[in-house]
Parts: structure tokens; sequence; C-alpha cells
């Protein structure tokens, strides 16, 4: 919950530290923040994964989650009104902290994503999958939520630390995790080889590569969150307490939907589900770029939400029937590439097509162009529209 109330933060302070600029400016600043993220969690993700299937996972992400304490604090004492690094150079120190992000965030993800296979037996990946985005999501719910109400009653420096005390109580619990399972390692394997090896695999499977290319482009064009702050501020007329209930609509919806998932999985025609979740994602983010009403806004958000969970739940469910254990670490780097590193430059595109075309046109224009890519992907990948997760053996 820590790391999810980190981010509407950020996104706030930003927005807050840029006042006076011009509306197009802001946009960029906010992009920014995606972009800073993005650039090290792609240099680092080619070669994570093979750390991820040569190293133990559970020690690779307590590490991470760890470091993650520390970035934490780095923004508190850099949010302090006697921290001279924030007022003598400006926003360029938040900047920084989140390309330390970006290299944790590379080596945990395919860490975590991995060690997930590890503690559950395979007939349990697809509930597996539901019961973890449920958990994340309520994450999401409460982190941005609490996130918004200490932004409005408390300093940055101070919602920091709190965040960072948040993150050391999931690390504590992470660590007493046990499992049995030991992954296979492949030391002989040299590194360009081990980094093709988990490439080649996810570009033969058809099924696996038109999932990450599908959900790759929606969250690329369609993701709004990025522009909440904008959004909040200049067309809803909120602030941040507001914000942080606009950025927790998502996640209560995935929630709903998660626990409709529990009782009625998406093992059978999966792959027209997964296809029509993202073309209904497309047109929610244009219906919430076309609203001017806070109330329908957030229940347009809850349904964008809800529909991308039918999304991740089948595409992570995909990724781990259909991949073998040793190259688990791999492919996650390679998912993480496709799909992580998507919502961040996602969150850059967001930016600067607000910036060049108008917030409002910018997000519609993201809602149509996923519509036309599920379009595409379904053409083009006729294997998709044919999938059954039951039948994956």
């Amino acid at each position: 919950m820590g790391i999810q109330m980190q981010s509407v933060i950020l996104y706030w302070q930003v927005y807050q530290l840029t006042e006076g600029e011009s509306d197009s400016n802001r946009a960029f600043m906010i992009g920014y923040i995606g972009l800073s993220e993005f650039l090290p969690f792609f240099a680092f993700s080619f070669f994570s994964g093979q750390v991820a299937d040569r190293y133990n996972r559970k020690s690779i992400t307590s590490a991470t989650i760890f470091l993650l304490i520390l970035q934490a604090l780095v923004l508190y004492f850099l949010s302090r009104n006697d921290s001279f690094l924030l007022k003598a150079n400006g926003i360029i120190w938040l900047y920084l902290t989140v390309v330390l992000w970006g290299i944790i965030r590379a080596f945990m993800s395919p860490a975590m994503t991995a060690f997930m296979a590890q503690v559950l037996p395979r007939d349990l990946y697809t509930n597996g999958a539901t019961w973890n985005s449920t958990v994340w999501h309520v994450a999401a719910i409460a982190g941005p939520t609490l996130g918004g109400m200490l932004c409005a009653w408390l300093s940055f420096d101070q919602v920091y630390l709190i965040d960072a005390g948040m993150i050391a109580v999931g690390f504590l619990f992470f660590i007493i995790i046990t499992y049995t399972h030991v992954p296979v390692r492949e030391a002989k394997e040299g590194f360009m080889e081990s980094l093709a090896a988990g490439i080649r695999f996810v570009f033969s499977n058809k099924i696996l590569l038109s999932a990450l290319s599908l959900d790759l482009f929606a969250v690329l064009f369609g993701g709004a969150t990025a522009m909440l702050p904008a959004f909040a501020d200049k067309v809803l007329q909120v602030g941040a307490v507001e914000l942080g209930m606009l950025r927790a609509s998502p996640a209560i919806g995935a929630v709903i939907m998660a626990i409709v998932l529990a009782y009625y999985p998406p093992v059978k025609d999966s792959g027209k589900k997964l296809l029509l979740s993202v073309a209904v994602f497309g047109l929610c983010t244009i219906a919430f770029a076309l609203s001017a009403n806070f109330y329908l806004s957030l229940l347009i958000l809850a349904l964008i939400g809800a529909f991308d969970n039918i999304s991740v739940v089948i595409r992570h469910t995909i990724l781990q029937l259909m991949t073998p254990d040793h190259m688990r670490g791999r492919v996650s780097a390679v998912n993480g590439i496709f799909i992580g590193s998507s919502n961040e430059i996602g969150a850059f595109e967001s930016g600067v097509a607000a910036g060049l075309m108008g917030l409002i046109p910018s997000v519609v224009f993201g809602g149509s162009m996923t519509v036309v890519v599920v379009i595409i992907i379904a053409i083009a990948f006729p294997p998709l529209l044919r999938l059954s997760l039951k039948n994956i053996k």
C-alpha cells in the first residue's frame, strides 16, 4: 500500500511545485515522471530476469523492498522545509529518486512474479492470479485514498515518512513467507545466450506475444491516470483528497471484478474475453475524458479498473501456464518490458500528448487508439481469439 500511496503523493507534489507554469508545461512535467522511471526500468530489465533465474528469488525481492524503504526516506529528506537540494535545484531531485525506483522495480518485478509460481501449485495459478490482483488493487484503493488525505492534512515530508513505515511493514510480512521449491539454474549459459533465450521464447509463442502486445498498447495509449492531477484541478475543480479518490476508483472496480472472477474464472473463451475487456477499457477512457462531473468520473474510472483486471488476470495466467520454471525470471522480465514499462512510457506519452493536443483531446485520442489496437490484434493473431485457459496443458 505504501508504494501505491507514494505514486499519488509524488505526482501531486510535482504538480504543486510547477504552479505558475503554463498548463502545457505542467503536463510535460508530469509526463517526465513516467519517463524517469521507464528509462532505467527498460535498461536494467534486459538482465534482471537472468538474475531472478540464477539466484534466490525471495532474497532478491526482499532486498528490493528494503531499498524502497530507503528511497521513501530519501524523498522525506528532500521534501523537508530545510532541504536545500529541492530549493536550489527544483524538482530534478524528485526525478532522480524516480530513476532509482525504476532500477529497483526492474529487479523486483521478475523476481516477485517468478517467486509466486514457487509458492503455488500449478492448478491454482488462475486462482492465485485473481487473489494477487485483488490484494494489489486493495492496496491501490487504500494507498491513493490515504495519500490524498494525508497530502491535504500534512506536509509532503511527513507523508513520505509514513509511506516509508508502511513499506517497512510490508517488508516484515514478506520475509516470513515460506516455500520449498528451488528454481532450476542454467549457470552455464552466457549473458547474451541467456538473454536471447527469454526473448526468443516470448516471440515464438504467438498467444503469449499477442496477449503482451495487446496490454502494452492498451496501457500505452489508454492510460488516463497519469493526468489525473490536471483533470482534478482543471476539469473537475477538486483538490488533493478528491484526487486520491480518483486514483483509488480504478482499484475499487478491479476488486469488485476480482470477486466476480473468483467465482467465475475466465478459463473458457479467454481470448475473446481478453479482447473485449480491453476494447471496453478504451471506450471507458474516452467517456472519462468527456466527463465533467466528479462522481460520474469516479464511476467511469471504476469501470476502467474492472475491465482492466480481466485483462490482468488472463494475461498473468497465460504467462504462468506457458512458461517453464527455469525461464520464469527472464520471461517475467520481458513481460515487464512489455507491460511494466508501458505504464511509465504511457505516462510520458500522456503528458506529451496533453501538452501538444490539450488535456481532453489527448485522452480521447488514447482511448480511440486502444480500440484500434484491439481490432488489429484480433485480426493479426487468430489463435488468441480461440484461446481457452482450461485447454493449456
